[in-house]
């Protein structure tokens, strides 16, 4: 009997190994393949120069009837696809995309598919949806399985109570990184998207998602034996009260058992392994836009990009004037008088222009007389944005956007929102949507990272979702935001445009900072701030100190002046993650050129060969000789450039240079 049942058992393996099937896909550059397994369960994996660096990681949905795509599934029909295009990419990093990639798509039995994409630079799948009568997803598995322990550099969500994932999902996605090997990160908190994951020998894993359309957000957590990361989910919220920062906010106090609510018809998200042999491919990855749906916008030429003088940073602070400032005409006038003498297209009235408490856009408090000042801005070519609270913006969006519009704002900054779940993903195209009809320019303040809305409507130009400059109003000299600076483009920015609000004029070199709410202050030097206008992204860009400062620094506010927010092209010339970066784009046939380091002074070189053949006029803003005790040092210098010409550069600690040529 027992030979028996091991001849059986024997057998049933066998039986189990043939049925299953077994597909191979391959990047157009053959550096990657991924291998999809349809057996008991889907599953794929990804080969990266014959290396494996994710293992065979299961894919499936459970929807609410029981029903479990990716378990035993039973296959229908493949497709294959080769694509090579050009898209054209607006108010982006380049103003037209590269698209080459492989395709796979599985069909299965029950009305679902999966697609597959191969890239050069990553793998990406997502599910298909064909059942036309309405369903619920219970969850879905996202499953992370590394060959190795492998080191991952992650953000865990700073709020919340350990262990309590409910808790967790109402945070501001703000934090710095944690970098542990896989088996060490905390099991108890949820970490945010984008991550990075180390997978040896040089070759880093970005994960994110791109197409987040009526769907929750990913998050990530460990798995309690610390061997691979597995996605979570914040479910559906069932009821919800308001409350929050200033009443602006809806808190979420008992939610469904399921996390989406599908109507019709529909792909979901794409889940995104960008796979890199070297850090700056990494921060120079497109496939979070190259994935996202196309624009809904046909004429996009009311769109206008550009810088913003802003006023909550610098707390409404001017001097050398004979009024009182604060939220008031007199000093918002100020603001569109600096803003107009330097080119800058616009000025942000954020909070305190509503009345506080109300959750009420239409109620302005008695010192702003809005109609006033959209009128002398625009009399000087200045267009006035306005924050908003996001309850006091979704519950009056039609009529708040048709008041605004026709007054002459041009956009919104939103902020407060705080969650990812179906319910605010919806918000959120809803809110675009509803601004594109009346041609206002969107900034996603207080949200998560972006996943592809930018293409889909090209009037959201900004997301937060950074533990940016704001930061540095209140936190402790213990926060190495140098260091976080030189890390995000390898994580954060891979994801897309951020409201990092850069341009402090007071600038702290190591161990000078601290924290100061009526005067902030950066860490680091005055050309650091200069270079992140290169180095970061953000079609809509602060400059977040106070027109006094900058009219007292005419030769820097005069050079981040004239820097373009949105580019014809960009390279990442060099970097390694956490430790520096060096970016070049292009606008017309103007190169900016911006580097930064942490607080490890260095030497960097500059291959010009990115340049025409022939010699250029620049302008280079590096350094001064003190910079590492004094953060406002620095020294400008003019000199003419050939395309084979090297350039040396020193950065001190903290430090950065900025470089325009013509």
């Amino acid at each position: 009997m027992k030979k028996f049942n091991l001849l059986l058992l024997s057998m049933l393996c066998v039986l189990s190994v043939q049925a299953q099937k077994q597909f191979t896909l391959v990047s157009p550059d053959k550096r990657l393949q991924s291998t999809i397994t349809v057996g008991d369960r889907l599953t794929y994996d990804i080969v990266c120069n014959g290396r494996q660096i994710l293992s065979p990681s299961p894919l499936a949905m459970t929807l609410e009837d029981g029903t479990v795509w990716g378990k035993e599934p039973r296959l229908a029909g493949i497709s294959e696809n080769s694509v090579e295009r050009t898209i054209e990419s607006p108010f982006y990093r380049a103003s037209e995309l590269k698209e080459v990639y492989n395709e796979l798509t599985l069909r299965f039995k029950g009305g679902w598919s999966v697609e597959f994409r191969a890239y050069d630079d990553g793998i990406a799948y997502r599910f298909v949806s064909q059942k036309k009568e309405p369903f619920r997803v219970m969850d879905e598995t996202v499953d992370y399985r590394f060959a190795s322990d492998a080191v991952a550099t992650v953000p865990y969500v700073r709020s919340g109570e350990d262990g309590n994932y409910e808790s967790q999902y109402f945070n501001s996605f703000e934090n710095i990184y944690t970098t542990a090997k896989l088996s060490e990160l905390n099991k108890r908190r949820l970490m945010f998207l984008p991550i990075v994951v180390d997978a040896g020998e040089g070759i880093k894993v970005g994960i994110t998602e791109s197409d987040l359309e009526s769907y929750p957000g990913l998050f990530l957590s460990v798995s309690e034996n610390g061997d691979r990361l597995t996605g979570k989910f914040a479910p559906y919220p069932k009821h919800a009260v308001q409350g929050g920062h200033n009443r602006l906010q809806m808190v979420v106090d008992e939610r469904e058992v399921y996390i989406a609510e599908v109507e019709a018809p529909r792909s979901f998200p794409w889940r995104i392994a960008i796979v890199a042999a070297e850090d700056k491919e990494l921060a120079s990855s497109n496939l979070v836009y190259l994935l996202a749906a196309p624009s809904r916008i046909d004429d996009i030429s009311w769109i206008k990009p550009g810088k913003v003088a802003w006023d909550w940073w610098n707390d409404w602070n001017l001097d050398g004037v004979d009024f009182k400032t604060g939220v008031n005409n007199d000093t918002y006038k100020a603001y569109i008088d600096f803003a107009s003498s330097k080119g800058i297209e616009y000025v942000i009235l954020d909070e305190g222009w509503a009345v506080n408490l109300q959750a009420d856009l239409m109620q302005v408090v008695e010192d702003i007389d809005l109609q006033e000042l959209v009128d002398y801005a625009a009399s000087k070519n200045v267009g006035i944005i306005l924050w908003a609270g996001y309850y006091a913006f979704d519950r009056d969006l039609e009529k708040v956007c048709r008041h605004y519009a026709e007054m002459g704002v041009k956009g919104f900054k939103v902020d407060f929102m705080d969650r990812d779940d179906q319910e605010m993903i919806d918000f959120e195209y809803r809110a675009a949507e509803t601004c594109a009809r009346y041609k206002l320019l969107l900034d996603l303040h207080g949200i998560h990272k972006p996943a592809g809305l930018n293409r889909t409507y090209p009037n959201v130009l900004n997301f937060e979702g950074v533990n940016g400059l704001e930061q540095m109003k209140w936190s402790p000299d213990t926060l190495n935001q140098v260091q976080y600076d030189v890390t995000i483009p390898f994580i954060r920015q891979i994801a897309g445009p951020m409201d990092y609000t850069q341009g402090a004029m007071r600038n702290a070199a190591w161990g000078n900072y601290h924290p100061c709410n009526s005067e902030p202050m950066s860490q680091g030097t005055r050309c650091h701030q200069l270079a992140l206008y290169t180095v970061l992204e953000s079609p809509i860009n602060m400059l977040c100190d106070t027109p006094s400062n900058y009219m007292r620094e005419p030769e820097c506010t005069d050079f981040i002046a004239g820097i373009p927010t949105v580019w014809d092209e960009s390279v990442v010339l060099d970097g390694k993650m956490g430790e520096y970066i060096v970016t070049a784009r292009r606008k017309g046939d103007t190169w900016y050129v911006g580097g930064i380091t942490n607080w490890t002074a260095r030497d960097v070189e500059i291959d010009c060969s990115f340049l025409k053949a022939g010699t250029h006029d620049a302008t280079l803003f590096k350094d001064g000789a003190n910079a590492h005790r004094i953060g406002r040092d620095y020294k400008s210098e003019s000199f003419r450039i050939a395309n084979d010409s090297k350039l040396k550069v020193h950065l001190a600690p903290g430090g950065g240079f900025a470089l325009r040529i013509d």
